[in-house]
């Protein structure tokens, strides 16, 4: 038993050594928890973003009248929804939950963050902070002054057009986004990609290029990102009830790609300030030109040489459904506007459904429900 006892302990030893030789000790956090989570705002540390005064959102006085027929409802159940949350005409029509969850549970935003970090990129350009979309990222970071990053822009990056090789895979435990999101050093993982094409030459979706705007707004303001969320977006909102950022490590940097922990009612306000063009109550919190820029279709072609017109600034779009988009997370969390219907729509849950031709079942079967019957 003591040889046992000894060969392990030696292995340990060995492995340990190894995984801190090559910055590879993530790979303990990610073996334990094996797939990200909507609830992993409880494993990471977090930062706050603060409220202000609330501001309630109306319950329709046709509150829950507009039932999602039995397909949409097996569906829903199907892919493990924890949160649907329908606002018609600013008013809450339809709002349901499952599995213990609530109207203030936190639930991941996974990549619905990037659609946050792009719209807090607009405020920065109306603050001053920034000069133009077209200005360079080695303005801000200076690992991208020079050589083929010098040639990069923010436009580049809310556009995902950088041209880098970040590897988006979610299966490999030694992928980019496997490090981003388990590890604890996400500027270094951000600036060490590699340019492959020039930069606005092909779409590839990439978390990278989200990361290294939230870096860029972080320096440009001397904020974090939690701070300038709360300043220019939660609190002019009326959020009510303060939002948790993941960060890389304690008092570290968000991960700007995922990971803004919110509900499904303070969600929808993102969803109904894009759908008023920037405006809330009559404030213009965002220029509606920029907001028109982010929610049409890109030019660029993707890796496919097909025209990438089902996504624009950090933003979705769903071409064949009349002015709708949305913003998507890994594990069908949306936050769907259709103007034709003054909707939003806000899903949370466990999984998506299966991918049709731009998009996913879901988020088809709520945009249709909403077309055809509210």
């Amino acid at each position: 038993m003591k040889k046992v006892l000894l060969l392990v302990a030696s292995f340990l030893v060995v492995l340990f050594t190894l995984t801190t030789l090559t910055n590879t000790n993530y790979l303990y956090k990610a073996l334990w928890f094996f797939t990200a989570d909507i609830d992993d705002y409880k494993i990471f540390d977090n930062r706050v973003i603060e409220v202000g005064v609330g501001q309630p959102i109306a319950q329709s006085p046709l509150f829950n009248s507009k039932q999602p027929s039995s397909e949409l409802n097996s569906l829903l159940n199907k892919t493990g929804s924890v949160a649907l949350l329908v606002l018609k005409n600013d008013s809450i029509l339809y709002e349901k939950y499952w599995s213990g969850y609530s109207d203030t549970s936190y639930s991941n935003s996974f990549s619905m963050a990037k659609t946050i970090v792009g719209l807090l990129t607009a405020c920065a350009l109306k603050d001053g902070f920034i000069k133009s979309f077209d200005q360079s990222v080695g303005d801000f970071i200076p690992e991208f002054n020079k050589g083929d990053k010098s040639k990069i822009t923010i436009r580049n990056l809310l556009t995902m057009s950088s041209g880098s090789n970040w590897d988006e895979s979610y299966s490999s435990p030694f992928s980019t986004t496997t490090i981003a999101y388990y590890g604890w050093d996400l500027y270094k993982v951000a600036i060490d990609v590699n340019i492959k094409k020039k930069p606005r030459v092909e779409w590839r979706y990439k978390s990278g290029d989200t990361e290294l705007l939230g870096i860029v707004i972080e320096k440009a303001t001397r904020k974090s990102l939690s701070v300038y969320a709360s300043e220019k977006l939660w609190k002019p909102l009326g959020a009510q009830h303060s939002a948790l950022w993941s960060l890389d490590k304690k008092d570290g940097r968000e991960k700007a790609y995922c990971c803004f922990n919110s509900n499904a009612r303070d969600f929808s306000r993102i969803g109904t300030l894009l759908l008023h063009r920037g405006n809330w109550n009559g404030i213009q919190i965002l220029d509606s030109s920029v907001v028109e820029l982010f929610t049409s279709p890109l030019t660029i072609k993707d890796e496919e040489n097909q025209i990438v017109d089902y996504y624009g600034y950090q933003i979705w779009r769903l071409p064949d459904r009349e002015g709708v988009f949305y913003c998507r997370g890994i594990l069908g969390q949306y936050i769907i506007v259709v103007p034709k219907k003054n909707v939003v729509i806000v899903r949370l849950g466990l999984r998506r459904g299966e991918i049709l031709r731009y998009s996913f079942e879901d988020v088809y079967s709520l945009v249709d429900w909403a077309l055809k019957e509210l």
